[in-house]
């Protein structure tokens, strides 16, 4: 049985783009639709179920919405009349405006649908004017541009106002069933290809103007990236050499003070992320205080010292301790600040 209530909704529809992009929708043209129904009568007609037909001419709107007008005929065995004692065929002749709402215009396209309007009842010895609404959902089909096939399933609301061709009633609710197509008038717009915005190149950067590491040498030229920072390169951006400024150690000792050791730390994470992992000479040096022999071997210690703790931190490279003592000095050993700059260690880089 079917609800007294009416719900204002119904429609067939028509799908007739498969359109790519949304706001690309072109399509306004006018169609026509013929269908056949299969009516599932209530059961307050107390009436057999029937078959019926009609026509729809309609338009669409936008994306999501088109307007129809439809007639149609249905008719169905069953009706009696305990009054009069007639019996025979409902028919139904009538009419409707119908708003379909689209959720997509693809190939497949699903929708729902509200109409109102009006219909006349004939029964043996009897006629009414009658108002009806209807409310459905169904879909489309395309399989040509101009060519859809559709279906739809519709409660149907008919108020008959008083004209008692059923006595008890004036009130009928029924379904249909709507099996057709749809033809569009006309050619099928074509969406309009988007236009392609250019988009400006990004700006080439000149290696040769660019030196990332600071150490000279350009990009362009540069096959060592990310040199130390402070490290003697050669042409090629590769290092040489590494001075560890503020590497110190307790007086006359290979003992290296705490602020030594952080600055090794650094060196370290250094050197373990540096591409290159070539073997480094750690090469110690002192001033000329104390005997020669003393210096050389205080020297071969402290680089020791060096290469001990960089390795206990995780550095790969190879590292060989050489102790120079006081023999290659780079300032005056007969100043205090002469003195201090030649007690120093070094990092130098093997070129294999």
């Amino acid at each position: 049985m079917f609800k007294k209530q009416l719900i204002a909704v119904a429609g067939i529809s028509v799908s007739m783009l498969s359109i790519a992009q949304a706001g690309d929708f072109k399509d306004d043209r006018w169609y026509v639709a013929p269908f056949a129904t299969f009516v599932k009568t209530g059961g307050d007609r107390d009436a057999k179920d029937g078959w019926g037909g009609g026509m729809g001419i309609g338009k669409i709107l936008n994306e999501h919405f088109n307007i129809e007008l439809k007639g149609f005929y249905q008719s169905f065995g069953g009706y009696s009349n305990a009054n009069t004692g007639a019996t025979g065929r409902w028919d139904l002749t009538g009419g409707s405006a119908d708003l379909q709402y689209f959720f997509s215009r693809n190939t497949f396209s699903p929708y729902t649908v509200v109409g109102l309007g009006a219909m006349n009842t004939s029964v043996p010895g009897d006629h009414g004017t009658s108002f009806i609404g209807e409310v459905g959902a169904g879909f489309t089909y395309e399989l040509h541009d101009n060519f859809l096939l559709r279906s739809d399933v519709r409660y149907r609301y008919n108020q008959n106002f008083n004209a008692a061709l059923r006595p008890g009633t004036d009130e009928f609710h029924d379904m249909t069933v709507n099996v057709g197509f749809v033809i569009p008038l006309g050619a099928k717009p074509k969406s309009e290809p988007a236009l392609e915005i250019p988009v400006a190149a990004a700006p080439v950067e000149d290696c040769s103007t660019m030196d990332t590491d600071s150490d000279g040498v350009n990009n362009c030229l540069d096959k060592c990236p990310g040199t130390i920072a402070g490290s003697k390169v050669d042409s090629q951006g590769c290092p040489i050499s590494l001075e560890l400024k503020g590497v110190n150690f307790n007086y006359d000792s290979a003992k290296l003070t705490p602020s030594a050791l952080i600055i090794l730390d650094g060196v370290a994470e250094n050197l373990k992320n540096y591409p290159q992992k070539n073997d480094i000479e750690v090469h110690g040096h002192t001033s000329s205080e104390g005997t020669s022999k003393h210096n050389l071997k205080l020297s071969q210690n402290r680089s020791q010292a060096v290469a001990d703790y960089l390795t206990s931190k995780g550095v790969t490279n190879r590292l060989y301790a050489r102790g120079l003592g006081e023999d290659h000095p780079i300032a005056d050993n007969s100043t205090v600040e002469g003195k201090e700059q030649n007690r120093r260690v070094e990092l130098i880089w093997s070129d294999k």
